[in-house]
């Protein structure tokens, strides 16, 4: 998204040449194969498809390393019932996930410097690690930092100010459809993004005699509309349509369909 004459400029993790097509924790599906989500496999296959925006969630060990991966414990992508907080790295690099153990996040970011990462860290544990990490690696520009929990948006926020692209927590979200229903302006102080999921997009509260869309009351502030998760072709190129910046998709071969046929251009 390249912002209007005039507008505040966007963020590097922004900017780019239309809408962002965005591998959900790795793109685990397609029609070939199916990967384990946040793995090296998933993303290395996602880098070779042409892909150069990646969400992941991050989790912290027992010694303050931080992991890709969703889940509290590998159960459901290892059949492990180990708590990724109450191992060491060391152990923890020692069970696979797939043919390999989960990712440490330092590596992911050193090993495709030039990919940009949507990063959610799902515990208060993982953010002071990855602000250092994400100072220490000098990644701010190509990040963007997204969460369910407000506290830890907050916290990112003050350690690391402006330099850093967030998107809106929860209760932004919230006060985001209040403005909309109220027939307010847009005003969200802090946070340079809305990621939202797909049923988000299709709430239409009616102002008078006309119904308003998320994706346009956002667009009157320039502020970028992101949609998650979205795997069925149809619907993803019906929000392409409608004017959205982003898409985040578990399914590569979906993704590479849907905006090529819109004019997108992998990379290679």
């Amino acid at each position: 998204m390249t912002p209007p004459p005039g507008a505040a400029p966007l963020h590097a993790f922004l900017e780019h040449d239309g809408p962002i097509p965005m591998v959900h924790r790795g793109a685990p599906l397609n029609s070939d194969s199916q990967v384990v989500e946040n793995t090296r496999a998933a993303f290395r296959r996602a880098y070779r498809g042409g892909f150069r925006y990646f969400e992941t969630d991050v989790r912290v060990t027992q010694d303050g390393v931080l992991v890709a991966c969703h889940d509290h414990s590998l159960r459901r992508v290892a059949g492990e019932r180990v708590q990724i907080a109450q191992v060491t790295w060391a152990e923890l690099s020692n069970i696979p996930v797939g043919d390999e153990p989960l990712p440490r996040l330092v590596d992911l970011l050193d090993e495709y410097p030039d990919v940009s990462f949507n990063i959610d860290p799902k515990v208060d544990a993982a953010v002071r690690p990855l602000v250092g990490l994400l100072l220490d690696r000098d990644v701010l520009a190509r990040t963007c930092v997204a969460s369910f929990s407000d506290r830890r948006l907050r916290w990112v926020r003050t350690a690391l100010g402006p330099r850093v692209c967030t998107a809106a927590g929860p209760r932004e979200l919230r006060r985001a459809m209040t403005q909309m229903a109220g027939g307010q302006t847009l005003d969200l102080p802090g946070v340079d993004v809305l990621q939202v999921p797909r049923w988000l997009t299709r709430r239409t509260p009616r102002l008078g005699t006309r119904r308003v869309d998320l994706l346009e009351f956002a667009r009157r502030v320039d502020l970028p509309v992101h949609v998650w998760t979205v795997n069925d072709g149809a619907e993803m190129a019906r929000l392409l349509a409608r004017g959205v910046d982003g898409v985040m998709s578990d399914d590569t071969d979906v993704l590479t369909d849907v905006f090529t046929a819109n004019g997108w251009r992998p990379h290679r």
